[in-house]
């Protein structure tokens, strides 16, 4: 399997958009786990001295680099706060969304026929459905649900609308696979399926598996953005910064720096992985390279 990966982990990092890539990311996933250790309660108010005179919020200062919001948190530590929220219910959703959809996928490429038409028109009736429409739907009737963790209903909704696309991929190239001479000569020799799938094909999809994981993680991330903005995130006082952007829309004039801090951040992040998982897909998959 590492010989497999190898050649790609070479054309990655000869593609430098894809290394700064991966740099940026790094540096956010580090700060996400570490930063909430050297920073305020993102929760606690401090009416006293985190508002104006006024009751309005405070500007970027040393105190508080970002400011803060309209009940005197400080947006610094809510920022990074809020992207260990969202980048975590963005990771557990894409990992729900790939064993969804290597199962489909798999399922359909490797067996053809009857079975492939069967799930591919179960994943072009999902794809029918409006994504956004589809994830709110789902969204608001699991937040009806009695669920263990407050984030389970943005997790089961995510991972249930965003696995086709991954099954379409893994459903691919696996046909291609399929139909290699050595996997025909691993069926000649007497090889079950399960061996051939396990032994010859499953290798084969690693590379393609890991971009499209980190296409798919950019693309959650920024689904739990519009799911918190609209209410159907996470519930309150956890901060994520679909949220952060919903409450501080109605101070975007005298206090810009509540949109703009979460809004920046929602970007910064979601460009960096696509940047990352375009640079996976263009090493591991030469045939897409443009």
């Amino acid at each position: 399997m590492i010989a497999r990966v190898r050649p790609g982990l070479r054309r990655f990092v000869a593609n430098r958009g894809a290394v700064v890539g991966a740099i940026l990311v790094v540096l956010m996933v580090g700060l996400a786990l570490v930063g909430p250790a050297f920073t305020k309660d993102p929760i606690a108010r401090d009416i006293d001295h985190g508002l104006t005179a006024v009751g309005a919020p405070l500007g970027p200062s040393t105190d508080a680099w970002l400011g803060t919001d309209q009940l005197g948190r400080d947006v610094w530590s809510r920022v990074i706060a809020g992207a260990r929220a969202s980048m975590t219910i963005a990771l557990l959703a894409t990992l729900l969304a790939l064993l969804i959809g290597s199962i489909v996928g798999l399922t359909a490429g490797y067996f053809g026929g009857r079975v492939d038409s069967v799930l591919m028109r179960f994943v072009d009736l999902v794809l029918s459905f409006p994504t956004l429409v589809l994830a709110i739907l789902l969204a608001a009737l699991l937040r009806q649900s009695d669920l263990a963790s407050a984030n389970a209903p943005v997790v089961l909704t995510l991972g249930s609308v965003s696995w086709t696309t991954m099954a379409r991929v893994i459903r691919g190239k696996t046909m291609t696979i399929a139909r290699s001479e050595y996997v025909a000569a691993a069926r000649s020799l007497g090889a079950s399926d399960v061996r051939v799938v396990l032994r010859h094909v499953v290798p084969n999809l690693v590379g393609v598996v890991i971009a499209i994981t980190a296409l798919g993680f950019a693309q959650n991330l920024l689904a739990e953005s519009v799911l918190s903005y609209v209410g159907l995130g996470p519930p309150p006082p956890a901060p994520t910064w679909g949220r952060m952007l919903y409450e501080g829309r109605i101070f975007y004039r005298t206090a810009p720096h509540l949109v703009l801090a979460p809004g920046l951040a929602i970007l910064f992040a979601v460009v960096a992985f696509n940047v990352l998982g375009e640079g996976l897909r263009d090493a591991f998959d030469p045939k897409v390279r443009r």
